[in-house]
């Protein structure tokens, strides 16, 4: 099976094919393409993720990038003429598009040369994300699946992430993993907890109250006056900062017997200190960005072993693009090291942390082999989406 899977859930625009041969969850998986293109120098102005200029962005891109995936994988093929779009097709995709004239306008004039790849599903991303940015994604796949008939599977954005950590190169099976398992999803838009039972069944157990630790990340960069996205720049910093300063910060929530997160408080912590320090020096910036770090570490880490303590979990799935950051990953792989139950710990390619279709396309080929598809017209974004 072939899947085309679109993900524009925020500021990045990706699109990929990837193939699956044999059954779940045993099957093969091949990437055999993959294409991103990132928005962040554009919204770096804004100091995080501007909606609407994340939709136009998604809407220009789309169509190039889809050229190019369907060149990497080998499904480009050009045919003046071959898909010839009738009156009817043309005014239901005018009436798709009614919002990004733009889109429109490039699809028009790029599916009528080329001949129909050989795609047995499409997915895309529905949510949770930005539902501006979610809607030309899902648009798009709409459109595609009216021009050529092909049936779309709605993906979970989150579902995403906990797939990617399964990814190993570009020819893979999915690992025999060891549940229940605990994931520890951590993002821009995400802080959260879930205890996963089996394939696909899911239960949230915890999460924020205010602020994912990605957007804390950022927050907290602009306050020491680093550069956007904040998550690499902090950590950056945080390499030359002294492992003992004087600058102390709050652990929030460590302590409770909740499973859940608040960074917000910490975020503010940083501010009044910052505003204390009359001389604001790269070294003393370092000494911040190392406690802030540190922090926000011990706090992952104190929850994400409760919950695999309390569920009894015999592995740990790490997932979201705030896995890129070597200091969280490292420290609760050593500490997942003192539980005797857990048996294995999972964490993305530093190259698939952050937002991609691949991770889609994965997520919808196994709903896929569930027998999951959807009617177009009943796909919406949902900008709060839950795992189910």
């Amino acid at each position: 099976m072939n899947i085309l899977a679109i993900e524009t859930s925020c500021d990045e625009t990706a699109v990929s094919v990837v193939s699956a041969e044999g059954h779940f969850p045993r099957a093969t998986y091949t990437v055999r393409a993959n294409v991103i293109l990132s928005q962040a120098k554009l919204h770096a102005r804004y100091g995080g993720v501007f909606p609407n200029l994340a939709k136009r962005e998604h809407a220009k891109n789309l169509v190039p990038l889809f050229r190019e995936t369907l060149t990497q994988a080998k499904m480009y093929a050009e045919d003046e003429g071959s898909q010839t779009l009738d009156a009817q097709t043309k005014d239901k995709l005018t009436k798709l598009f009614e919002r990004e004239p733009e889109l429109l306008k490039q699809l028009l004039i790029f599916i009528p040369t080329i001949k129909k790849p050989l795609l047995d599903a499409i997915a895309v991303t529905h949510g949770p994300g930005l539902e501006p940015a979610l809607w030309v994604g899902i648009n798009f796949a709409k459109a595609l699946s009216l021009v050529w008939n092909i049936p779309i599977v709605p993906a979970n954005h989150m579902e995403g992430h906990i797939f990617s950590a399964f990814v190993s190169g570009d020819t893979f099976i999915l690992p025999e993993v060891a549940f229940p398992a605990v994931a520890l999803l951590i993002s821009g838009g995400h802080t959260e907890l879930v205890v996963i039972r089996d394939w696909m069944r899911y239960e949230r157990v915890g999460e924020t109250r205010d602020d994912a630790v990605g957007e804390a990340f950022d927050k907290v960069a602009r306050i020491l006056g680093l550069p956007y996205p904040g998550g690499p720049e902090i950590s950056r910093a945080a390499a030359k900062g002294a492992p003992n300063s004087e600058y102390k910060l709050p652990r929030p929530m460590i302590a409770t017997s909740d499973l859940d997160f608040s960074f917000s408080g910490l975020k503010t912590a940083v501010l009044y200190m910052v505003k204390k320090i009359p001389n604001l020096t790269e070294e003393i910036k370092a000494d911040i960005a190392r406690e802030f770090e540190t922090a926000v570490t011990d706090v992952l880490v104190k929850k994400t072993l409760e919950a695999a303590k309390r569920y009894g979990a015999r592995t740990i799935i790490l997932g979201g693009g705030v896995t890129a950051n070597k200091t969280i990953v490292k420290a609760i792989r050593t500490t997942a090291q003192t539980l005797s139950g857990v048996t294995s710990v999972y964490t993305p390619d530093p190259k698939l942390s952050g937002d991609n279709a691949v991770m889609i396309g994965i997520a919808g080929l196994t709903r896929l082999f569930a027998g999951e598809t959807a009617k177009p017209h009943t796909i919406k974004a949902h900008g709060t989406l839950l795992l189910s």
